[in-house]
Parts: structure tokens; C-alpha cells; sequence
């Protein structure tokens, strides 16, 4: 029987009311003052973020001493991707994975989301609508072949099994996704979640991928998506949300490309004529890729969100568990 939510979300976990269809963000807006002993990794994993999020949202400290003091900005507010609110919806630009759980008769539909790492230069992981085949505890690894060459080629041979325990790459949990090879896993190198690291799977931090587990049926749908430009409407505000380009493995980096977000943004405010954009907020956005929802109307800041959306500071807590 599907646990309920509450009693699976893990400590950081974004688990939210879904908002209606019109309104498309989720969570809350929050900030941390980091500790001594804080690196900005320890403090990403307290809160259900990923390194690279939490790194775009926060130019300027530094990764592994932040600081005693230092207010570390957590970017746990987020647009929901243009996408089925139903199963599983990855999104490898901002690499966060949502899950909109069953909502029973009576109950107020609900999601949770959860940083992720994905595939890397020439392991680019694919964009797909699949679904979960089967779910393994404990699994054995079988590396492909191509990963096999991959290690040996670097001195570093693997076995044609690894079995369970804390050598494993797929952590304590799996899920076989329908294309061959493919996995929603955990992971022994939690210092890797939100990082373009895996040969293409999806990998969750260990507490996360075992709620995830226990929660999703077999037979679940996953939408794989890439959508590095996020718009969304909330309390008659157009938000953007921008992310940096994924890497292909090449240097340099994908150019900024101006086109495809203010077309989206045009098409956000289709019947809505009496609705400014303010274009250089537009650009800003674009250029810092920071990975926040920010409101691009021009003239009056939007109106401030309610309780349960406004802006927290989180106490001083940011030991990584």
C-alpha cells in the first residue's frame, strides 16, 4: 500500500500543496547563515538541494568555507516544469526530479522534489516519457560494457558484478526504468548529487532515493525533460527561472541564447494585453542563471506571497546529516 506523504518525506524534502493548474510555483523562499565547519555542499544536503543549485544561487561565497556568519541564499522555491502533473517528471537542466504522488478521494493533492545528478558529456541522459519497470532493495551492479572499457581505459578495471554493500554505485535502492540500462538509484558518493556526474542514470542522495522507493508503484510514469527556462504564473505574476546550459562534455560552454526564452515569455502572457515585461530583468535573468524564480513584471514588485510561501530564515542548523 502507497505510504502516505508525511510519513516518508525526509528532513529538506520540498513536499507541497499542489497548487491549481494556473499557478505554477511551488515552496518556499529561504535563506541559512552558514557555521564554521559549513561547506555549501553539507548545507545543500540538510535542505534537499543539489550542489550546482545551491553553487548558481549563491555567486560569490565560497563553495567549501562560506564562512562563520555568511548568509547562504537556498533556492528551494521552484516553477514546476511544462509538464504532466502526474508520476514522475525529471528535469535534467535545473536536476531535480518531482514526484506528484496519488491523491486520494478527500485529500488535497500534493508533490515533493528532490536534487538529482545526471549524465555527463558523452553519457547524456535521455530525454524520455517511460514509466518504472521494477524496483530492486539492495541491488547488484552490472556495468555495460561500455562502462566497463570506460574504467579500464582509466586503470581502474571493474569486476562484471558488483554485489550489494558500500562499494555499490546504485546505493541501497533501484529503480529500472523502460529503456535498457537505465536507473532512478542512490548512490555511495552523496557528494556528487546535483552534478552532471552519472553514465546517464539518475542518482538520489541515500535518504532520499529509500523515500522515493517506498513511496512510487511499479508501473509509474517518467517524463525526462529538459527545460533550461522555466516560466510560470503565481498571484498574477509572470516568475522566470533560468538555469545554466547543460555541459556536452566540450569546451567551451553553450552560448547564451536569447530566443528561446523570450518566446516563451510571449507565450506566457498570450491573453493577458494589459500584462509589461520588463526585458532587462528578462536579460539579467538569463545572464546570471542563478536557478530562482523571479517576477519579470514591469512597474509594482509583485504582492507578498502568504505565510505559507513567504520568505523564512532558516535557524542556524546547517550541519549536513
Amino acid at each position: 500500500m502507497l505510504a502516505t506523504l508525511s510519513a516518508w518525506v525526509p528532513l529538506g524534502a520540498a513536499a507541497v500543496n499542489l497548487p491549481g493548474e494556473d499557478d505554477a510555483l511551488v515552496g518556499e523562499s529561504q535563506t541559512t547563515v552558514a557555521r564554521y565547519q559549513d561547506t555549501l555542499s553539507d548545507i545543500a544536503r540538510l535542505h534537499g538541494l543539489g550542489f550546482d543549485e545551491i553553487r548558481d544561487a549563491n555567486p560569490g561565497v565560497d563553495t567549501w568555507l562560506p564562512g562563520e556568519g555568511t548568509r547562504v541564499v537556498l533556492p528551494t522555491r521552484h516553477i514546476l516544469p511544462d509538464a504532466p502533473r502526474d508520476g514522475i517528471v525529471i528535469n535534467v537542466a535545473e536536476k531535480r526530479l518531482y514526484y506528484y504522488p496519488p491523491t486520494r478521494a478527500g485529500e488535497q493533492p500534493r508533490i515533493v522534489t528532490y536534487p538529482v545528478s545526471i549524465g555527463r558529456g558523452d553519457w547524456q541522459t535521455p530525454l524520455i516519457a517511460t514509466s518504472i519497470l521494477s524496483k530492486v532493495k539492495d541491488p547488484t551492479w552490472y556495468p555495460p560494457e561500455s562502462v566497463r572499457k570506460e574504467h579500464a581505459a582509466n586503470g581502474d578495471p571493474l569486476p562484471s558484478a558488483v554485489p550489494p554493500g558500500p562499494n555499490n554505485p546504485l546505493g541501497g535502492f533501484a529503480m529500472r526504468l523502460g529503456l535498457p540500462s537505465y536507473l532512478i538509484h542512490g548512490t555511495n558518493k552523496p557528494f556528487g548529487i546535483g552534478m552532471q556526474v552519472t553514465h546517464g542514470c539518475i542518482r538520489l542522495y541515500p535518504e532520499e532515493i529509500e523515500a522515493l522507493f517506498n513511496a512510487v508503484p511499479v508501473g509509474t510514469p517518467v517524463r525526462i525533460v529538459n527545460q533550461t527556462y522555466k516560466a510560470g504564473w503565481h498571484q498574477g505574476e509572470l516568475y522566470l527561472e533560468v538555469h545554466a546550459p547543460l555541459s556536452d562534455g566540450t569546451d567551451p560552454a553553450p552560448a547564451q541564447n536569447l530566443t528561446p526564452v523570450v518566446a516563451q515569455v510571449i507565450a506566457a502572457t498570450e491573453g493577458r494585453p494589459g500584462y509589461e515585461i520588463d526585458w532587462a530583468r528578462v536579460r539579467a535573468i538569463v545572464s546570471e542563471q542563478a536557478g530562482v524564480p523571479i517576477a519579470v513584471g514591469r512597474g509594482e514588485e509583485p504582492p507578498a506571497p502568504p505565510a505559507s510561501v513567504a520568505q523564512t530564515e532558516t535557524p542556524d542548523q546547517s550541519q549536513a546529516q
